[in-house]
């Protein structure tokens, strides 16, 4: 085990990053609520661009498309999950930082966008696309984050751990989405989600834990905890 490093705060975004920051989640949100209202293609990247209220142009300067945007949906998901993951001590296991990142996001609702895009993917073979390439995103994300607290830590690690590392994260992150999904279907409401979430922290648990564990049906290694 490496020794403890203290870990600088994030840095404040700037001006021009929170509105560009805030453009790309009214491309996104003026997407889903299109998808929502009329379903897949039965709308362009002109009605996305003037539901969002900017142009064509600045449209495309965010997104190559559609699927683009609407593989983007969970991005703010995870972006809250790697914030706090990057706030976590570098000497902490990084699957206990990874769950405890879950841990953290106590409002349910910030689970709805990739509980959304995943009942939407059922149906729809361009919306199942759009959530393999969100998947895909996530999982090159999680090994650039597990890649800077190695960095800061000092260990050097092969590659191979890395991405085998954060392959499997993603996987489990999948392997809860599905059984939510099998349990609840298309539910939303935040009951349900709060069983998303609870799925989500108990699939880094058994990771963890290396599986070594078999829980019995309907236990949960987080309730269990207390989370």
């Amino acid at each position: 085990m490496n020794s403890p490093t203290n870990q600088a705060p994030a840095p404040a975004l700037s001006r021009r990053e929170l509105n560009k920051a805030a453009t790309r989640e009214a491309i996104a949100t003026a997407a889903l609520e299109l998808l929502r209202s009329k379903g897949y293609g039965n709308f362009t990247v002109e009605d996305i661009a003037d539901a969002a209220g900017i142009s064509r142009r600045t449209f495309f300067n965010y997104f190559s498309g559609i699927d683009a945007v609407l593989a983007s949906v969970a991005d703010g998901f995870l972006d809250n999950v790697l914030v706090r993951f990057r706030l976590r001590p570098t000497d902490e296991p990084i699957l206990e930082s990874a769950r405890a990142a879950l841990a953290e996001l106590a409002d349910p609702m910030t689970v709805a966008p990739i509980a959304e895009l995943h009942s939407l993917a059922q149906c729809s073979p361009g919306i199942f696309r759009s959530e393999l390439e969100a998947w895909d995103t996530c999982t090159v994300q999680i090994t650039e984050a597990v890649q800077e607290r190695l960095a800061k830590s000092g260990a050097e690690v092969d590659d191979l751990y890395v991405r085998a590392l954060a392959s499997s994260v993603m996987g489990c992150g999948k392997a809860a989405v599905d059984t939510w999904f099998a349990r609840r279907g298309a539910d939303l409401s935040p009951e349900s989600l709060v069983i998303l979430r609870s799925l989500l922290i108990d699939s880094m648990s058994l990771l963890a834990d290396g599986f070594a564990t078999y829980p019995t049906a309907g236990s949960s290694p987080a309730s269990t905890s207390g989370i």
